[in-house]
């Protein structure tokens, strides 16, 4: 995958336009974001597999239609955008009436709500894309998709390493008397902020030094971008049922 990525977004970036590019990124978050959220309800809802998949395409093409609006309507002709944004409303209105004859499906209550948070969350953001709240149309499925994620990730952590812990990361959080759950949160806010505040001033020190060279946004742009496409491509099957991190998470209750 690594290799895949260089070559069609190092290499390809040569002789690919920068918009086709950035459509297939854009198609890809917005795969990710909303399959994560239908993967969890695939679990909670129990739907049978065309409910399911009809549910995630058309949230998907929706999200995908809005992603484009925001981030070039600048580029776009005022007719091409006002057809994006229709089409938008389009596909999110099918999400709805499909959420509507989707939902007799689902065999108990907190599947329900699951399910309609879901649509809900599309729904809320075309709304306000339509009334040009850029940045709220992009900020509620990112935090809704990260706040998911957490939740997972820090469960999974507090059910392995919670009473002994199995690597020498949560030995050392143990022995600083950090507990299991903040381990992700605190490690990844921090590496966060240090390669964004520091990583491209680094790496141009040290090629100036070494090459008398420099690299635009080497690591805001190159390294985190690889890390974004990386997380992509893992998350697509770690949380699969019968990978190893399952083993540490059970949906019981439901």
């Amino acid at each position: 995958m690594t290799g895949f990525i260089v070559l069609f977004f190092g290499v390809g970036s040569l002789f690919i336009p920068y918009r086709v590019l950035y459509l297939i990124s854009a198609c890809w978050t917005v795969y990710h974001v909303l399959k994560q959220q239908h993967g969890v309800a695939k679990a909670v809802c129990r739907l049978p597999n065309w409910a399911f998949h009809l549910q995630l395409w058309l949230s998907v093409s929706a999200g995908i239609f809005t992603y484009i609006g925001i981030f070039m309507h600048n580029s776009l002709e005022p007719e091409q955008a006002a057809q994006v944004l229709q089409i938008a409303v389009l596909l999110t209105a099918a999400l709805c009436i499909s959420t509507f004859v989707c939902q007799r499906y689902v065999p108990n209550r907190l599947g329900w709500y699951f399910l309609w948070a879901n649509t809900l969350l599309v729904v809320a953001s075309c709304y306000v894309y339509s009334q040009q709240y850029y940045f709220l149309a992009i900020l509620m499925p990112r935090l809704v998709h990260d706040i998911t994620a957490y939740s997972f990730y820090v469960t999974h952590d507090v059910n392995r390493h919670g009473n002994r812990p199995e690597n020498a990361l949560f030995r050392l959080a143990a022995s600083c008397r950090i507990p299991p759950a903040v381990v992700l949160p605190l490690l990844s806010f921090l590496l966060t902020y240090l390669l964004q505040a520091y990583g491209d001033d680094l790496v141009n020190l040290l090629l100036q030094t070494l090459f008398a060279t420099q690299v635009y946004k080497a690591v805001t742009l190159g390294l985190i971008g690889y890390l974004a496409l990386m997380h992509y491509y893992t998350e697509a099957f770690v949380w699969t049922a019968g990978s190893p991190l399952r083993h540490y998470i059970r949906f019981s209750g439901v």
